[in-house]
């Protein structure tokens, strides 16, 4: 089984002019045209059998159309994951909400919603997202929208961590997007439920620093994931094929770390 923790797909209102600008922003050809169909039929070519939507409510006023929405893909090859802004007045109902809709778990990107991972104003989102057990996923690393001042850098995540242990935390594009080295030397390995997820490696990170990431955090908290469109699922399986880990660890990474993470009946009933 293959499970893509890491799909960005958009609602048929909003998704053409959102690929054109995030490809004119990051200068990167999308492998789909940001629909969900569309995002299917590549799935089928990839060997895709589930993704984990992320959704990111770059506004306040985006949170109840966006979750929506997430609610309604909730379902078939899609594992969908909610959004909540940091500045909303209504962020713990809109968590709250989040959970009754059946949603899985919740994105931030500290980039596009303005904020330091390890801000002592968002220790009271993150208490609230612990109190009802979902998983976060930050954007780690570099980002184009903000190329001078990386928001979730390695040593804010570890601020953040220290402040909050017991979070179930997703580290997206292997804990930090052209930080891998900074990744390997200091926060892979770290304890507490910190996942790192495969999104965007496939051209930007050597098959030898994977690897050492990997066996130095623990394959059994290694997501496999695209970042799809931008990045090609089916690109990033063959890398982690080559590695020199066992093949226990490769499924591991391909499914059963999401499996345990998100509940085997979830997924078998999406």
């Amino acid at each position: 089984m293959l499970i893509d923790f890491h799909v960005h797909c958009f609602n048929p209102k909003i998704a053409e002019r959102a690929i054109k600008a995030l490809q004119e922003r990051a200068d990167i050809p999308p492998l789909t045209n940001g629909l969900i169909e569309d995002t299917v039929r590549m799935f089928d070519l990839w060997g895709v059998d589930k993704g984990v939507l992320l959704p990111i409510a770059t506004k306040p006023s985006q949170q109840l159309v966006l979750n929506d929405w997430c609610a309604a893909n909730n379902n078939g090859r899609f594992i969908s994951f909610g959004s909540v802004h940091p500045d909303a007045d209504d962020v713990c109902g809109e968590l709250d909400r989040i959970v009754a809709l059946g949603l899985h778990g919740i994105k931030l990107h500290p980039d596009y919603q303005g904020f330091m991972v390890d801000e002592d104003r968002l220790d009271f989102l993150y208490d609230e997202i612990e109190k009802r057990d979902l998983p976060v996923i930050f954007h780690a690393g570099f980002d184009v929208i903000s190329p001078a001042l990386i928001h979730c850098p390695v040593t804010g995540v570890l601020n953040m961590l220290r402040k909050h242990p017991h979070l179930k935390v997703i580290l997206a594009h292997l804990g930090g997007n052209d930080s891998h080295q900074q990744v390997l030397d200091l926060l892979a390995g770290c304890g507490g439920q910190v996942y790192l997820d495969t999104a965007f490696t496939g051209r930007y990170v050597t098959d030898e620093i994977m690897e050492k990431i990997i066996r130095k955090h623990g394959a059994d908290r290694i997501l496999f994931a695209s970042d799809c469109p931008w990045d090609s699922p089916a690109v990033i399986r063959d890398k982690i094929l080559r590695l020199g880990i066992s093949d226990d660890d490769k499924d591991k990474i391909f499914s059963q770390n999401a499996l345990r993470l998100l509940g085997k009946d979830i997924v078998d009933n999406v």
